[in-house]
């Protein structure tokens, strides 16, 4: 059974970008990038991009591009210098304590084993969503439902017009500051009478002139066809309904870290459930095993942070098989 110099799980900016430095250092990489599910947000192999209508804060791009296509050109220049592309799951990791002696095993979606000297993680981390299915028609089209303020919305479509952010953490306050800059007015919608972030962020948004509060509200429905006209709201105690207008609407109740199938795996998590990186580099606790982008990364969470880490992880795991021997 072939063993591979290098398997990389996962896609998006990280896994692409780990397999264009592995490649053009003649690692034979392959690639395993899963294929499309909901759960109960969409998953798509590509990653979070997939969702994203426009980037335009990755350099190279001084008009900006489309999140899918940006992803396409990615994986063509990946299997342009030689990835192998396999469209499966890996879905259980039994990582080796010597993977030059005795490989990693990977198991795959369609019930076989892969064998692999070094591993690169870099499944990200899915938004949480609401699980509306109006969200998630919006949000799959480019209808002005986003998972991610600072990727989305400084766009044109976004400025000058009432915005909305879900949540009620730190998280959505930042981003509904950040929104600030941009929209007429910012809605924070919260399903409490009360915000869990802290004092100094709620004061941050609270201080903007277009910032308001909708308490003791939930998110009933979204409204619009091809675009987010508006939101019918639910009083959470009253059971009320109300409608606001709205042309983008941001869900910041947080993220989940694609890490499930790495359980009993012995790669050490934090408290959240992304992978530990202890030093400034792509090495996990265990031998020949590697992690990069948003797996690793709750703080950034950026196209362009990850496919650094992707470049990171790749030479890493290049100059470990060096150390070891191995051509």
């Amino acid at each position: 059974m072939t063993v591979h110099k290098l398997v990389i799980i996962g896609s998006g900016p990280a896994g692409w970008t780990a397999a264009i430095y592995a490649a053009r250092a003649n690692l034979q990489p392959v690639c395993y990038i899963g294929y499309y599910k909901v759960d109960p947000g969409p998953i798509i192999p590509g990653g979070q991009l997939m969702l994203t209508t426009e980037v335009e804060n990755y350099p190279g791009f001084p008009k900006g591009v489309r999140g899918p296509e940006m992803m396409k050109l990615f994986q063509e220049q990946a299997e342009h210098f030689g990835t192998k592309v396999i469209g499966e799951e890996i879905t259980r990791c039994e990582f080796s304590k010597n993977p030059i002696e005795k490989p990693h095993i990977l198991h795959t979606s369609g019930g076989g084993t892969v064998l692999a000297r070094t591993v690169i993680i870099a499944t990200g981390a899915t938004a949480n969503w609401l699980g509306i299915p109006s969200e998630m028609k919006l949000a799959t089209e480019g209808g002005g439902v986003s998972a991610c303020a600072v990727c989305d919305g400084a766009l044109p479509p976004f400025r000058n017009q009432p915005l909305a952010v879900i949540g009620g953490g730190d998280t959505a306050m930042e981003e509904a500051t950040y929104l600030t800059k941009f929209g007429s007015v910012v809605y924070v919608i919260h399903r409490r009478d009360s915000l869990r972030a802290s004092k100094i962020m709620q004061q941050r948004f609270l201080s903007r002139p277009n910032a308001k509060v909708l308490w003791n509200k939930a998110v009933e429905e979204v409204l619009g066809e091809n675009r987010i006209s508006g939101i019918r709201l639910k009083d959470t105690v009253t059971g009320e309904l109300s409608t606001i207008e709205v042309k983008g609407m941001f869900v910041a109740i947080g993220h989940t870290p694609a890490t499930k199938f790495l359980k009993d795996s012995g790669v050490e998590l934090d408290e959240d459930g992304y992978i530990a990186l202890k030093h400034h580099n792509s090495y996990t606790n265990l031998e020949g095993v590697f992690a990069a982008g948003d797996v690793a990364d709750k703080h950034y969470r950026q196209a362009v942070t990850a496919a650094g880490m992707g470049c990171m992880a790749a030479l890493d795991a290049e100059r470990w098989l060096t150390a070891k021997g191995v051509d």
